[in-house]
């Protein structure tokens, strides 16, 4: 029987399986920030235990950072305590950190594919959830909690169980104003927010392999909204052509033996999956969520399920979702009104985002009642929108690019959402009070938020197209 990409990296980096039970994985790189590691550096001292191996971590501030003027103290003093023990930690223990100043500093999930440190056949975690995203290079990448962190941090293993394997294959061509935002909030409307519980979850089909690896990583990034364990997809030659040249990659003959390896890590065709979905590409549309999870998701020109449209054990979640969001089933979100966007986040702040929404944006001006956040993934972005002048097409449009960070993702820094305000963001979750107390968020690709940017209410992207 013929074995999926998923199955050969995780057999190959087993130290040791219990029998019926979890397994001990070996951990090829180990990225760190600031929210939850001080427990865990904590829990070191108190055992008197060193980082195992300091060389295979790689450290950043991002969650709790200011986006404007990063040259100043931090304001909020839990996030300047924070990143101040991030910094002391990362000192003791001999780690890189790329922090507030670093010309390489940025939102964990982008700095790492960005500088080549996000590599084909590895093993990574992150006390993060969206670590996720780091499989679109075809890697198992998974977040962790943090007692696993200090886990990691003293032996350079993991304990896990082994998940079950899915397949979701996205096949056809994608119509105009569709990107991978869009593609993963469509599965996970299908399948449900809850719909990938305990599975490890390889993207496939001939859409995907279309995509950009900027694509392919808002996709795996999501992975974790349907419940999977994580998202993976094989390495190509567009993978390849990514990676070649970055400051951390393989150089040289290196990176050509490299690639040879990396060319073995594909799925084998008799390989048999636990749960397998195929979609057409060009049944998905611009998407937006109505609810607080993302599987709340619906084409933009669709309107809202009723209570008839919903299973019996997801009536109640649905009515309450309503409630909080201000929207009635049966109703069409085209026209609502909002007052904030967030262009940003792990999911949404590669160059490849900011061209997007810069292009949509040039020779246009902001709506006046719109708030607006553009916020890069890190440094190395925010330079190079500047050098490619998108920060300037942005402003002529009304609109500030910022300085890097997670922002308004979550409701963790200084990049709040007011209570009773309606976002349409490019983030990755919908809670309640997710991006601050009493905000509402709406999930969309870059191009619906700047859309809705442009005109004060939610609009269809392809209006602009």
């Amino acid at each position: 029987m013929g074995k999926s990409i998923f199955e050969k990296i995780w057999e190959s980096h087993v130290v040791k399986a219990i029998e019926d039970g979890p397994q001990v994985l070996y951990i090829d790189k180990h990225f760190i920030h600031e929210v939850t590691t001080p427990q865990a550096f904590s829990g070191l001292e108190k055992r008197g235990l060193p980082v195992f191996r300091p060389q295979n971590i790689v450290a950043t501030a991002d969650h709790n950072v200011p986006t404007k003027n990063q040259h100043l103290p931090i304001k909020e003093a839990l996030s300047r305590h924070q990143v101040d023990t991030l910094i002391k930690n990362c000192n003791t223990h001999g780690i890189e950190l790329y922090g507030l100043g670093h010309p390489y500093q940025g939102i964990v999930h982008v700095i790492g594919p960005e500088l080549g440190f996000t590599l084909p056949g590895m093993t990574i975690v992150c006390g993060d959830s969206h670590t996720s995203t780091h499989g679109a290079f075809g890697a198992i990448a998974f977040g962790i909690g943090t007692s696993e962190v200090e886990h990691v941090l003293a032996t350079q293993c993991v304990l896990q169980m082994k998940p079950k394997k899915m397949r979701i294959n996205i096949d056809g061509e994608l119509s105009k104003g569709v990107l991978s935002k869009d593609i993963i909030l469509y599965i996970i409307s299908k399948i449900s927010a809850s719909g990938g519980t305990g599975y490890f979850v390889e993207y496939a089909g001939s859409a995907i392999r279309k995509l950009s690896m900027e694509a392919r990583m808002t996709i795996c990034n999501m992975s974790i909204e349907m419940g999977a364990r994580g998202g993976i997809i094989a390495p190509d030659e567009i993978t390849f052509d990514y990676i070649k040249g970055r400051q951390f990659a393989p150089k040289g003959e290196a990176f050509d033996i490299a690639i040879e390896k990396w060319k073995q890590l594909a799925t084998d065709d008799d390989a048999i999956f636990d749960k397998e979905y195929s979609f057409d590409a060009s049944d998905i549309s611009p998407m937006i969520t109505y609810g607080t999870n993302p599987g709340m998701g619906i084409k933009i020109e669709s309107k809202i399920p009723t209570v008839a449209d919903v299973s019996d054990n997801e009536r109640l979640g649905f009515k309450k979702a309503l409630d909080y969001m201000g929207f009635e089933a049966d109703n069409n979100l085209v026209g609502k009104p909002i007052n904030y966007v967030f262009i940003g986040s792990c999911t949404n702040s590669r160059i490849e985002d900011l061209r997007l929404v810069a292009q949509m944006a040039k020779g246009r001006k902001k709506a006046d009642n719109v708030t607006a956040w553009i916020v890069p993934g890190s440094k190395k972005v925010e330079n190079q929108a500047i050098e490619e002048g998108l920060d300037k097409i942005l402003a002529s449009a009304g609109f500030e690019l910022r300085e890097p960070g997670c922002s308004a993702c979550l409701g963790m820094n200084e990049d709040k959402i007011p209570s009773g305000e309606y976002c349409i963001s490019t983030s990755n979750r919908n809670f309640e009070g997710r991006q601050g107390p009493g905000a509402k968020t709406l999930l969309a690709s870059p191009l619906t938020a700047m859309a809705a940017a442009l005109t004060g209410k939610i609009t269809d992207p392809r209006d602009f197209i």
